[in-house]
């Protein structure tokens, strides 16, 4: 899986850090969308999965590897 983030979309919410916080950080200044890690491992791939639906802006991209 190779994971992409929109940080022009990004609201901050947080919700991603807080489901998968091994591949998501948030930047200090405005709380956007930091990406870890663009290719995670098969145990982190739910998670980010999960982030990605719940995600309020639609930022993650998620497509096959």
């Amino acid at each position: 899986m190779k994971v992409t983030v929109d940080q022009d979309a990004c609201i901050g919410s947080g919700q991603c850090v807080l489901i998968s916080p091994e591949v998501f950080d948030q930047r200090d200044e405005d709380g956007i969308v930091v990406l870890l890690q663009n290719s995670p491992e098969l145990e982190l791939q739910e998670d980010v999965g999960e982030a990605a639906r719940i995600c309020p802006a639609l930022a993650i991209a998620l497509n096959p590897s």
